[in-house]
């Protein structure tokens, strides 16, 4: 299992992806689930993956060795998020049954985002069908992985107007939440910004459990959760039960 998590902002787009692969709880390793892709300044293209690790390797060698025409001179974020849609198809047609056979699943997921010339930045989440869906103001990331544990924090925050800093403050803040209910996602973290006024440029952060800042944003986060939580109200009982008490 994996994390991975990206937003499309009015600012620009900001990914994070965890880098654990595991197998069993015996069989745990580390690999980058974010790939970069840049084209002098015609294209940035960042595509985050999670699932099976054969399954989203073949997918990515497929895009660049027998779809690098086509990926490379694309002239639409839509048309990128279209190859690599088939190329989960072709994957799943040369693997699928023999997969089906050892009772195993086709299990993978993409997000793509970036930015081609001539048009604006855009965020794409690809299922392991090969269909896809657009990100816009009424859905503002996209997760794939182990998405539930890190989903409040994103839904409470994440705002069109907010900036690239904060987004990333608070998809640190997911990613940390879903590392400490989920054994099988885990550090090193690899933070990508692309900010909308910048674009031949992006700020890339590579975290693991020495980095100080992290460790300060976990630290601090947790400390006004306590006391937020402290200044709560008690709760104020009601007299008599509405529900139906049996008695003997």
């Amino acid at each position: 299992m994996t994390y991975c998590v990206a937003a499309k902002l009015s600012a620009g787009l900001v990914f994070l992806s965890d880098s654990r692969t595991n197998a069993g709880v015996d069989d745990i390793s580390i690999t980058k689930k974010m790939s970069i892709y840049k084209k002098k300044n015609d294209r940035t293209i960042f595509i985050l993956c999670a699932g099976n690790l054969a399954i989203t390797q073949s997918v990515k060698t497929l895009l660049i060795d027998s779809k690098g025409k086509r990926f490379w001179e694309a002239t639409s974020l839509y048309t990128v998020a279209e190859v690599v849609g088939n190329c989960i198809r072709e994957v799943r047609k040369r693997d699928g049954k023999h997969l089906s056979q050892e009772g195993l699943d086709f299990n993978c997921s993409f997000i793509v985002g970036g930015h081609i010339l001539g048009e604006e930045p855009r965020l794409f989440k690809i299922y392991s069908a090969g269909n896809f869906i657009e990100s816009d103001e009424d859905s503002l990331y996209f997760q794939i992985g182990e998405s539930k544990y890190g989903k409040p924090i994103l839904d409470r925050v994440l705002t069109n107007d907010i900036s690239l800093e904060a987004a990333a403050k608070c998809m640190l803040l997911s990613m940390d939440s879903t590392i400490r209910s989920n054994i099988s996602v885990g550090l090193p973290l690899d933070m990508c910004l692309y900010e909308k006024e910048s674009p031949n440029n992006f700020k890339h952060k590579h975290l693991n459990r020495k980095d100080k800042c992290y460790e300060r944003l976990k630290s601090i986060w947790s400390t006004h959760l306590k006391e937020g939580f402290n200044k709560l109200e008690n709760i104020e009982w009601d007299d008599s039960p509405s529900v139906d008490v049996k008695y003997p």
